[in-house]
């Protein structure tokens, strides 16, 4: 039989200097959530298959990696944390009545058709405030949003912000059958507006309504369209869904992050299980979201614990990649070498635990008398070492700054090269 050395399709192996940055970009976002007062959750990478029926309103049964245990029961590779997270509360703080604030890193797994061209596994990084149903709660995470990608780097980006309400009411305005409801969801979800405006010729929706739905692609755009939308809203819960909008911006206004922030009444959200506001961040670089979240009100009553609820994922993937193609430098942790030979091998160690002791990373290359100082000299090079202290046997050591390109030879008994 074959041996399969490479990665199966959409997923691959990430390493070296794009693993370090990925690293880095994740830690200092994770650090932001802390800053904000959520505490560490970590949920199993998979579950039993009920936690992502098709009743919790996450992907398709067909994208999900599913498998059996010993016991026969059908188990699921996780295609998105939060459902995780919402069994995790409902039973963990089955009776706290005050917020609870939770985040994670995790990967979560999507078997996504092949021409889809997308990675099947992603790293996600989210948060959810669970426990409060409050324009607060809601501009808070908003924040957090605009918050992170400033730190991770990003200055063009843009958070699209909608509410299920609003188009859901103009469904329900229409009169139509669930099944052509569902219908309109993906001709608008795809900005398919012609086909919007062909089903409602049909359907003989009346004109008020179809003046809605020809409005959505103007819906679009600064507090402005609020307005607008609030002339067109059919239904009570659609109106409310604009004041609540309003009221929201008018909060992230308090946090400075307006510039960042566009309105969409047009989305609907990805999952069934959203209720309220609903909201992706994009910038460009990638040709996907890089943050997706909503309100989800229902979904912990599904295991047991009725209270509304909050969340959004960061794809640090699509966002190192974005940060990657508009060349935004990303600080890591560099290392710095030390090369020595067999006689100066106790001397070598001695150095790197001092360095080490300060908080520096070394990594330690014992070279061959066959091997000179350029094969290392190129390793620093390829790694994005920061320097190299190439020790000599006659207790000098040559010092090498591959930022600067500069390189000095000191005696190690008159200078400390640790300094």
């Amino acid at each position: 039989m074959e041996q399969k050395l490479h990665t199966p399709e959409g997923v691959r192996d990430i390493y070296g200097t794009e693993c370090r940055k990925k690293l880095a970009v994740q830690e200092k976002l994770h650090e932001l959530l802390h800053l904000y007062g959520y505490h560490d959750i970590q949920t199993p990478t998979f579950e039993y298959f009920d936690v992502f029926r098709k009743e919790i309103g996450t992907i398709s049964s067909r994208e999900l990696y599913q498998f059996f245990d010993r016991e026969g029961n059908t188990l699921a590779l996780r295609p998105d944390i939060t459902p995780s997270i919402a069994r995790a509360a409902a039973t963990l703080f089955e009776e706290e009545d005050c917020p609870i604030r939770l985040c994670y890193v995790g990967n979560t797994f999507i078997n996504h058709s092949s021409y889809q061209g997308r990675l099947k596994e992603n790293t996600q990084l989210g948060a959810e405030l669970i426990g409060v149903d409050s324009i607060e709660a809601d501009a808070e995470m908003l924040a957090m949003v605009v918050d992170g990608l400033k730190r991770a780097g990003l200055k063009e980006f843009q958070v699209n912000i909608g509410h299920v309400n609003f188009i859901r009411g103009l469904m329900e305005a229409s009169g139509l059958s669930e099944e052509v409801t569902e219908e309109l969801f993906t001709l608008i979800a795809n900005r398919n507006y012609f086909g919007v405006e062909e089903i409602l010729d049909n359907q003989g929706v009346r004109d008020d309504v179809k003046e809605a739905f020809g409005a959505l692609p103007e819906l679009v755009g600064g507090a402005e369209v609020l307005s607008d939308a609030a002339r067109l809203a059919p239904t009570t819960g659609a109106k409310a869904a604009i004041a609540r909008l309003l009221k929201i911006y008018q909060v992230l206004m308090h946090y400075g992050v307006e510039k960042h922030i566009t309105f969409d009444l047009s989305m609907s959200g990805s999952y069934m299980y959203y209720t309220g506001i609903i909201f992706r961040a994009y910038t460009y670089g990638t040709g996907d979201a890089v943050v997706r979240g909503g309100r989800y009100d229902h979904l912990l009553e599904k295991f047991g614990k009725n209270t509304p609820s909050i969340g959004f994922a960061m794809i640090v993937d699509e966002l190192a990649s974005a940060l990657s193609r508009q060349k935004i430098s990303v600080e890591t942790k560099q290392s710095n070498l030390i090369v020595c030979t067999e006689k100066t091998l106790k001397w070598a160690i001695s150095l790197a635990g001092e360095f080490r002791e300060k908080g520096r990373s070394i990594e330690l290359l014992k070279r061959e008398p066959s091997e000179d100082k350029e094969k290392y000299m190129e390793y620093g090079k390829r790694t994005q070492a920061v320097s190299m202290l190439y020790l000599q046997e006659d207790g000098t050591v040559e010092l090498v700054n591959f930022r600067t390109g500069k390189e000095k030879k000191v005696d190690y008994k008159k200078e400390r090269v640790t300094e």
